[in-house]
């Protein structure tokens, strides 16, 4: 276990490697005890990281999921972009396939998630060429922003209008939706008017993410060059290095929620922060 340095106020903490055996790790999400579960997608594994500090895998042949998150039944939902699928699996490790790809034109690769308090679920679609693919271009003109409604079948789109959308969270109260324009170096916010109703986007800062999640006090983090994480406001006021040439993404874990739990390739990093996460 490796240490770089703290950020006072934010942190008092250092950050911790917990592991280099990955090839790309993504989509951490936490379940009600503080247990993280991410992906390495090129390997096509879900690994956990339990509460105790063990690092285990807990499924091998993961429908390559990249962006996970925790349902209220204590599901593991994944944007499964083997072949365009969302993802539900239980803690026994038995799928389920929420979405499939819809006929005709194929999603260019659900990439990331939330669940919102009705169950329905918001997703990005970009396209990244995956060597698993047998296609070599997409299919749809564009790259969008979804939601799947608790018990659908189809998905809405919901804005088709960025470059290539990827992190995404909500706010707890289901106010505000957070979503990264990566391709175009952009984060916004949507009002949410319901499920699966967003409007008034706006821009909230200058800079895309791959990946992203709040603290109790509203802060936004995302991903990228290490963490950098915005109040409400859209003000920066943390940036944490991470030693790796990129961060993917990011949640709180562990038993008190305290824990920033940060994928950067083929590392996972953890830091104890003065913040609490929120699920």
């Amino acid at each position: 276990m490796t240490k770089a340095a703290s950020v006072p106020s934010f942190t008092s903490d250092t950050l911790h490697r917990i592991s280099s055996q990955f090839v790309f790790t993504e989509g951490p999400a936490v379940d009600r005890d503080g247990t993280i579960f991410f992906t390495d997608q090129p390997r096509n594994q879900i690994w956990k990281y339990a509460t105790d500090g063990s690092l285990s895998l807990f499924m091998d042949n993961a429908g390559r999921a990249n962006g996970l998150y925790i349902d209220r039944a204590g599901n593991i939902v994944a944007c499964a972009d083997e072949h365009n699928e969302l993802w539900s699996i239980t803690a026994a490790g038995q799928k389920t396939v929420l979405l499939k790809a819809p006929s005709g034109k194929a999603f260019n690769g659900p990439n990331d998630l939330w669940i919102d308090s009705h169950g329905g679920i918001y997703f990005t679609d970009p396209y990244y060429q995956r060597d698993y693919w047998t296609r070599k271009a997409p299919e749809l003109d564009f790259q969008g922003l979804y939601y799947l409604a608790a018990g659908a079948s189809a998905a809405v789109l919901l804005d088709s209008s960025m470059n290539k959308p990827n992190g995404i969270v909500g706010s707890p109260d289901g106010k505000w939706l957070y979503v990264a324009d990566i391709g175009a170096g952009k984060t916004y916010r949507y009002d949410i008017d319901g499920a699966g109703a967003v409007s008034h986007r706006t821009l909230f800062v200058e800079q895309g993410s791959d990946g992203m999640t709040l603290d109790s006090e509203g802060n936004l983090y995302i991903s990228g060059k290490g963490v950098t994480a915005f109040d409400p406001s859209g003000k920066q006021v943390f940036h944490l290095p991470v030693p790796s040439n990129w961060t993917g993404n990011l949640c709180f874990g562990g038993k008190q929620r305290d824990q920033l739990f940060i994928t950067a390739s083929e590392s996972v990093y953890v830091i104890r922060m003065n913040r609490k996460g929120v699920q």
